[in-house]
């Protein structure tokens, strides 16, 4: 389970230090998370961090967060910078209020510009010899804010414009609003990750905090998607919290049950060949 986490620190008065404290927890006795998750201006700072530990994890910015005002011109603006300064990822809000008063427009011309920033630095990173493909293009997590959006069948419409704009991944929730992911909204957007034959990912992001409740998760994607479509390419946990109560309910095994890092048992569920191997999706 380490192996599918975006460790997160987004608090308001976050410092460099929080950051670097962050990304010494990546590097947990159980393996790597898939990613560290921060605001813009610290994106060279958990770099930095993770490479003096030698640490093979992806760095996540958030851009339009947390409001996700209806503005693709600083949407793209904050995510070109969050890439310029080295990010994998960006997790973008998605304009959720317009959305709700009817304008699709404006979530299309959102994650279209974030799209366009994706695809601007993934050319600028490199291209593949043999067949011009694009390689290490960042990825582009769409949050949907589905507490706020309540409706199964607007969640799925909201869901579909950031999918047939570029979304990569599609997200649950800030964690910055009273109703984070719940097991309805999982199930709505994995309603539209099926009807994409599994081509997007899955991000459930706001109030996991326990093994317990990513278990029950992991459970209803497996039910949906299959149980091989689980890795970290495709399924993400947004969360801090949920880590240490990896590590809690390990260190409470029998001694020769705590799970090495990759093991498939219980805290780890989905099997990875090493400690940080995230493949793009």
């Amino acid at each position: 389970m380490v192996s599918l986490l975006d460790l997160t620190s987004l608090g308001q008065d976050d410092t460099a230090d929080d950051v670097r404290s962050l990304c010494a927890a990546a590097d947990s006795p159980l393996g790597l998370p898939a990613a560290v998750c921060v605001w813009p201006r610290f994106v060279g700072v958990a770099a930095e961090a993770l490479a003096a530990r030698g640490l093979a994890v992806r760095v996540a910015a958030v851009a339009n967060f947390p409001a996700g005002a209806p503005d693709p011109a600083a949407a793209g603006a904050e995510t070109a910078n969050a890439l310029e300064c080295g990010a994998h990822e960006v997790d973008v809000v998605f304009p959720w209020r317009s959305f709700l008063r009817g304008d699709r427009g404006a979530g299309e011309r959102l994650v279209a510009a974030c799209r366009r920033e994706c695809d601007r630095a993934g050319g600028e990173r490199g291209t593949s010899k043999a067949n011009g493909e694009k390689l290490h293009a960042p990825v582009l997590k769409v949050i949907l804010e589905t507490g706020e959006l309540v409706d199964p069948g607007t969640i799925m419409e909201a869901a579909r414009v950031a999918a047939d704009q570029g979304a990569d991944f599609l997200k649950t929730s800030t964690g910055k609003v009273p109703v984070g992911a719940t097991p309805g909204a999982v199930r709505a957007l994995l309603g539209v990750i099926r009807e994409r034959e599994g081509s997007l990912g899955l991000k459930i992001s706001g109030g996991v905090g326990t093994v317990d409740q990513a278990q029950g998760y992991l459970e209803l994607v497996e039910e949906v998607m299959g149980e091989d479509w689980i890795s970290p390419a495709r399924v993400r946990f947004g969360a801090s919290r949920l880590l240490e109560d990896i590590l809690d309910k390990a260190a409470r095994l029998p001694e020769g049950m705590v799970p090495s890092p990759g093991d498939s048992s219980v805290p780890e569920r989905a099997r990875e060949g090493d400690r940080g191997g995230v493949q793009e999706p």
